[in-house]
């Protein structure tokens, strides 16, 4: 399995994803935003150049110092349509009391006639109009702005206020809409020479020639925000499709194995996928086999305990019947002898198998210390040497271990597996034999080796030997044993990380006695 890192890949995708939908249109947005903001900012400050270049030509040329007047008819018009022809603004001339000099709109001939839209007569037009109003509104360049509407002045033109302002000598400029919701800007500028105010031109823009810019903006802004909802909805879809789909055939399956229906179903494991949920599915189809093995187990551990029972159980029940039968005092000795034979190898049975039975779920329970393994071999091999335990067999022990060697483990279950051994190897010993025990460093692992002087293990035999009730002994020791005393052993070794495998001391397996080999991890210093 990849180690995990702190941002995962499916995180990373969830991000990128989301992020790059928001990116679109948070981007979009304020692109249109600060062109929008912009665009009348611009314009105002080109009508201003503009208009500060006709009145400073005016007030150049058409001007008479010693009259303070203008030359209107003689050198003003034809200025003013010089200047002007090229835009697209309308230019009106002011005299120092506010009439109306001289009007762009009579000079140019793409000005005389005038195009306007009119209002709607029927519901539908009605109805468009305010939808369009309301559209302007929102998206125009003032959104829920209220302008001051615009109006012709006549021939009075200090009814504009920028007007009046450039009449005192500064320049204004005012933004207005028309009766058909158009934008009109205009710009009020003095013509003047030496501080003396000859008249204002005010140069404005006609309703609608900015209209078209504002309504392509307007239209990219709703082209990003429909790209930006295909991509957001298109992630969505592709997030769905790649989390809750996977997830969905998790829980299905889940769902089929708790109910058992279908017989073992077994989880997708999905390793195409190298995520959090490639993760989930692996794991929990190794959850789902190892549940199925420790339910095999269990079944096969009932069978092999009925199995087990049923011969002591046969053999007592005979017994019994055999000694109300018999007819002397030798005969139900013998009888009683061999109840009470059954009896106790009824009641090893139990204890073995009750231990066997606790120890898988105290092995996941407990928790591991450092244990000095030489310590634990003497103290065992003491135990044998001074108790009748070993039964005349004579138990050696040879350390060749570092003198800080550790284990990770529990001294009372590491202490089992040795015990077990050495009683398997003490059983099939002769008396006056000799069990050895060796225990030494290789790298990373301490190996103890336990070695008997009996008959050796059948090479057919050397895993069977293993499995729970397995037992072929002489018939002096049956029923002595109930074959789960290995099994233990394999079952501790493994949960402490190591291994228990046999062998024959002699290679050709002609007796020579047999080699029990456990192999632990070492504890780190």
């Amino acid at each position: 399995m990849p180690p995990r890192t702190r941002f995962s890949a499916l995180t990373r995708r969830i991000i990128l994803f989301n992020a790059f939908a928001l990116v679109v249109l948070i981007t979009g947005v304020l692109a249109v935003q600060a062109n929008r903001a912009s665009l009348v900012d611009e314009r105002l400050s080109g009508i201003q150049q503009q208009a500060q270049i006709v009145a400073s030509t005016l007030a150049e040329y058409a001007t008479y110092d010693n009259s303070q007047s203008i030359d209107v008819e003689g050198k003003a018009k034809p200025l003013m349509r010089q200047l002007l022809a090229t835009t697209r603004l309308r230019g009106r001339l002011y005299a120092p009391n506010g009439q109306l000099l001289v009007d762009s709109r009579n000079l140019l001939a793409r000005n005389v006639v005038q195009d306007e839209d009119l209002p709607p007569i029927d519901a539908w037009g009605r109805f468009k109009q305010s939808m369009s109003h309301l559209y302007d509104n929102i998206m125009g360049v003032r959104p829920f702005t209220h302008l001051e509407p615009y109006f012709e002045a006549g021939n009075d033109g200090r009814i504009y206020g920028e007007v009046r302002t450039a009449l005192q000598g500064d320049s204004a400029a005012q933004e207005r809409v028309d009766e058909n919701n158009r934008l009109v800007l205009s710009v009020a500028m003095p013509v003047q020479r030496f501080k003396a105010i000859y008249g204002v031109l005010l140069v404005s823009t006609e309703g609608g020639d900015i209209d078209g810019i504002l309504r392509s903006e307007r239209a990219t802004l709703i082209q990003v925000f429909l790209v930006a909802v295909a991509v957001m909805v298109v992630s969505s879809l592709f997030l769905a499709r790649f989390i809750a789909d996977p997830i969905q055939r998790l829980a299905r399956a889940a769902d089929e194995v708790r109910g058992g229906h279908a017989g073992r179903s077994s989880i997708p494991t999905m390793d195409e996928r190298r995520d959090e949920i490639g993760d989930l599915a692996t794991s929990f189809s190794a959850m789902t086999k190892a549940l199925y093995d420790r339910i095999d187990a269990i079944e096969r551990f009932a069978a092999d305990v009925a199995h087990e029972l049923k011969n002591p159980l046969t053999s007592l029940k005979s017994a019994v019947e055999m000694l109300a039968r018999a007819s002397n005092d030798e005969g139900r000795e013998r009888m009683m002898a061999i109840v009470r034979n059954d009896v106790k190898r009824i009641d090893r049975l139990i204890t073995d198998i009750s231990d066997a039975s606790r120890l898988d779920a105290e092995l996941s329970r407990e928790t591991s210390d450092r244990v000095g393994l030489g310590h634990l071999l003497e103290t065992i091999i003491e135990v044998y040497r001074f108790t009748e335990i070993s039964k005349g067999v004579d138990v050696r022990l040879n350390l060749e271990l570092p003198p800080a060697a550790a284990v990770l483990g529990r001294d009372e279950r590491l202490g089992q597996v040795f015990r077990n051994l050495i009683d398997n190897a003490v059983s099939f010993s002769k008396p006056g034999g000799a069990v050895q025990v060796t225990a030494r460093a290789e790298g990373r692992m301490a190996r103890v080796t336990v070695e008997d002087d009996g008959p050796g293990i059948p090479p057919d035999n050397l895993e069977t030997i293993f499995q729970r009730f397995y037992t072929e002994r002489p018939s002096s020791h049956f029923g002595n044993n109930s074959g789960l005393g290995l099994s233990i052993a394999r079952q501790i070794a493994e949960a402490a990380g190591g291994s228990i495998r046999a062998e024959n001391r002699d290679p050709n397996g002609e007796g020579g006695g047999a080699r029990f080999i456990v192999e632990l991890p070492m504890a780190r210093l």
